[in-house]
């Protein structure tokens, strides 16, 4: 039989986590709770798109709401996720600690969690436009799938680029009422921008993912991975530079790009494929790429 320090994370020993209550540690691993880089992820398309629209009268403010809406509903998939996961989870040595994976939580537990961060989704909800709403319900569905396409599709990275990027078609009709192409742009670019980071992720579970039957990009692109996420930043660039063209002409606004387009290249160009430590680390890069972007979608939209 287990003991408890087998199935105890030292992440639940130390830190953030470490500082709480013992009962209430397991329910903060299970929403991530001190590994926010998949919140500030799903985030940041969302106030790239307000940023591009020109912010409006209460930009911040929206952008505040936002931040919240992604920690939310970023909590909310990690719970559904492991739900569905958590068989998956318990044959993977990075996550078969996950409390679902290791019983430290029941189901009827992680259920009423997800409720729970549902209900605060809900309220940032009601604070938007009512299309904004809307473009927002309709990524439900989208979301609700995920977990199962890694059992289906060697790309199970493109539809999260789906999920994850979605908070651009909110963020743009939050301002302006209505979804134009700036914001189209501005999502199809996130969406591989998603592939791109979230190949590098996956990196790190090639051989568990390989033993289990789970499919990924990262496998199916074997060695050519660099290359394919190379390509997957391109594309990002190419379409978030439409995106600014459409709301400014001038040929020097495309200079704001300059910086996130290094960044990703350096990510592609020095990422070391079979180095678990290594992806992780450009993986979480990514948080300073959306800031990045972010400024110069700010640059662009409020000059």
């Amino acid at each position: 039989m287990a003991s408890d320090s087998d199935i105890v994370p030292d992440s639940e020993r130390r830190g953030l986590i470490g500082a709480l209550p013992p009962a209430v540690r397991p329910y903060a691993s299970l929403i991530r709770l001190d590994r926010p880089i998949g919140a500030w992820l799903l985030f940041w398309p969302g106030a790239w798109a307000v940023a591009l629209a020109g912010m409006g009268k209460h930009g911040w403010a929206l952008i505040a709401w936002l931040a919240l809406g992604a920690w939310a509903m970023r909590s909310a998939g990690c719970v559904y996720n492991d739900i569905v996961d958590r068989d998956l989870d318990a044959k993977v040595e990075r996550t078969r600690l996950r409390p679902l994976a290791s019983g430290r939580v029941s189901l009827t537990g992680a259920w009423a969690l997800l409720a729970a961060t549902g209900l605060i989704g809900l309220a940032v909800l009601l604070q938007l436009e009512r299309m904004a709403q809307l473009v927002a319900l309709a990524s439900l569905a989208l979301v609700a799938a995920y977990p199962f396409m890694k059992r289906i599709t060697w790309w199970p990275q493109a539809w999260l680029g789906l999920v994850f990027s979605w908070a651009a078609l909110v963020g743009w009709p939050a301002v302006t009422g209505e979804i134009e192409a700036p914001a189209l742009l501005l999502w199809g670019g996130a969406v591989f921008w998603v592939i791109g980071y979230d190949t590098i992720y996956a990196l790190q579970d090639k051989e568990d993912d390989a033993l289990v039957g789970v499919k990924s990009s990262a496998l199916a692109l074997g060695r050519h991975a660099r290359l394919g996420i190379a390509i997957c930043y391109l594309l990002a660039l190419a379409l978030w530079a439409a995106a600014i063209h459409a709301v400014r002409i001038e040929w020097f606004a495309l200079l704001g790009l300059v910086p996130v387009a290094l960044h990703l290249l350096w990510q592609a160009a020095a990422l070391k494929p079979e180095d678990g430590a290594d992806a992780l680390a450009k993986f979480r890069s990514n948080r300073f790429a959306g800031l990045l972007m972010f400024a110069a979608c700010y640059v662009v939209g409020t000059a």
